[in-house]
Formats: structure tokens, sequence, C-alpha cells
């Protein structure tokens, strides 16, 4: 009874060390840096044509707001390195959109008025969030 016992308990503590060992986990871990603080940009499409502020900032991620100041439905068309689209917006409406833009030049117009575009330079990617505390 006394050995049974002492085997079982043996038994026990080599599991234990087992499961020790096993839930030590590595240390040299891989930590990415986290992307760049998206840039809020807004635009605005009226009679004269089409304004983006602002008009130059680096290469990630964006997040347009866009206003239609004029009376009739359009959609706002971002061309360059990368193409973008808005859903339609109507009159007097406002639209989001995000886009992973790139470096180079880019044409911002609205679709089917006869509003002049505005031009957008993007420049190399921002800097890494990691740094910044207290970001969602």
């Amino acid at each position: 009874m006394l050995r049974r016992r002492s085997r079982l308990l043996a038994l026990f503590g080599v599991a234990l060390a087992a499961l020790l060992i096993a839930g030590c986990g590595r240390d040299d871990f891989k930590n990415d840096p986290r992307p760049a603080i998206p840039v809020e940009v807004t635009a605005k499409i009226d009679s004269d044509g089409v304004a983006v502020s602002p008009n130059q900032f680096g290469a990630g991620l964006v997040s347009l707001t866009v206003a239609n100041l004029t009376a009739q439905p359009t959609v706002f068309v971002l061309t360059g390195p990368v193409d973008a689209k808005s859903d339609e917006i109507p009159g007097n409406g406002t639209a989001s959109l995000k886009v992973d833009m790139e470096t180079g030049s880019y044409v911002a117009g609205a679709e089917g008025l006869p509003a002049k575009p505005a031009n957008v330079t993007v420049g190399p990617p921002r800097p890494s969030g990691s740094n910044d505390l207290l970001l969602p």
C-alpha cells in the first residue's frame, strides 16, 4: 500500500513537472511595430471644384470625410497609385472613405459633376504608432 502511494505520488510529480516545463513558452517572440496612426483628411465638393485638406501627407491609412455641397448626388473618386471611390453622396450630404494610400500623386474628383479636380501628394510612409500612448 505504501509502495503504491509513493509510486502514485512520484507519477503525479513527474506529470506536474512536465506541465510546468511545457507551459514555459518562448522568450524570442517577434514584436512587430504597430502601423502608423491614420490621418484624418477632409474633402469638399462644391461649384468651384474639389478641395482636399490637407493635400500633402505621408503614406498609410487615410480616413476621408467628404462633403458634397452641391444639390446633385455624386461619387468622390480618387485616382493614382491606389484608386478608390466612395458610395454615392447625396446632394448636401457626406460620406466616409478609408484608403491605404501609397506614395505618389493622386487626383481627387467628383463623378458626373463639372467640378475642377484637386491634386493630392502622398509622401513616404509615416512612422509607426508604437510609442504613442492611449491609442485604440
